[in-house]
């Protein structure tokens, strides 16, 4: 890998929101010391700016890290303590947020079941939206897009037979099958550049507001804690049982706004293999998990709610920064 292009996939690191994001970047410019202060969370707003911010940055040091930063902050014992903290906060308010319960598949019938009419972001798009609306969407997504499937990756040692092997199975159609062009972090880097935006890596993320990244962080919290495996197991499902027929939509809008193939194409990826996906989700991966551990059943549970708490709230975002006629994200895109 050249220079240039080792630059473009680690990112710098992003400005800060507030006291939380500003202790935990400033603290990451310097080496790291046996032991460093860092400011107490208490008071914090669990969606806030501030939180949502200092919570990624805490776990990009387990993905690709920043440009300029020492690896050694991965495993910082005051920084993770804080990481803990942050977390504990995020996670009682998403907690508190969601009904809860250990009923898998009445969580997971409704998610089979298209609203008619629709009135989610992907149907708003389709029917109405605005190629800079379109190209905002793109910029929100990036956050994970372009690290599609890693946080996943991360309950494939935590799982056994026939569950971790239909997730393996699963996990490899999203690495692109052994072909690194179709790789879906891949295909959204080029859809950005064919929509005229930056393909790089978090080159977003000063822009895109918390209720996009909070989405991302969820799905690292659940990634990065053994406890937490049916979470990610039950979000992880949610999210491919949804897929299909969001994407189908995406398709379409793009289509009416003449964007490129190279756009289309990421959609219409999950279009099919996400169809096949949903099953052995939930039959293979959740079936075999909950045979093999029923305790986890609330687990699961927490991780399809969670997701679309989520979800809904930065869809509230975008309706009503699209609906007052302003950008949705922090700043307008150039």
């Amino acid at each position: 890998m050249t220079a240039q292009l080792l630059a473009q996939s680690v990112p710098l690191l992003p400005q800060p929101r507030g006291p939380l994001s500003d202790a935990v970047i400033a603290t990451l410019r310097r080496d790291p010391p046996p032991r460093v202060a860092l400011p107490a969370v208490t008071g914090a707003d669990p969606y806030g700016e501030d939180l949502t911010l200092a919570l990624h940055v805490c776990y990009e040091l387990h993905y690709r890290g920043f440009r300029s930063v020492r690896a050694d902050w991965e495993w910082q014992p005051d920084l993770l303590a804080l990481r803990a903290e942050l977390e504990r906060v995020f996670l009682d308010a998403v907690r508190d947020d969601v009904p809860g319960g250990a009923d898998v598949a009445a969580t997971l019938d409704p998610l089979l079941v298209e609203p008619v009419p629709g009135d989610g972001i992907s149907h708003r798009l389709r029917d109405e939206g605005t190629l800079e609306q379109v190209r905002e969407y793109f910029v929100h997504r990036s956050i994970y897009h372009l690290k599609e499937a890693d946080p996943h990756a991360w309950v494939i040692p935590r799982l056994s037979g026939r569950a971790k092997a239909a997730l393996v199975a699963v996990e490899f159609d999203e690495f692109g099958g052994g072909h690194a062009d179709r790789v879906h972090a891949q295909l959204f880097a080029d859809l950005l550049a064919a929509a005229g935006l930056n393909p790089g890596y978090l080159h977003y993320l000063d822009v895109v507001p918390a209720p996009a990244i909070a989405t991302v962080n969820l799905m690292s919290l659940f990634g990065l804690h053994r406890a937490l495996r049916g979470a990610l197991v039950g979000h992880f499902t949610a999210a491919e049982i949804t897929t299909a027929p969001s994407a189908y939509r995406m398709s379409l809008a793009l289509r009416r706004l003449g964007l490129p193939q190279a756009c289309i194409r990421f959609y219409t990826e999950h279009i099919e293999a996400d169809a096949v996906h949903e099953q052995v989700m939930r039959r293979d991966v959740v079936g075999d998990l909950l045979d093999r551990e029923p305790d986890l059943a609330a687990d699961v549970v927490l991780g399809v709610q969670a997701t679309e708490l989520l979800e809904e709230r930065l869809a509230t975002h975008l309706r009503t920064a699209w609906d007052a006629g302003t950008t949705s994200l922090r700043r307008p895109l150039g």
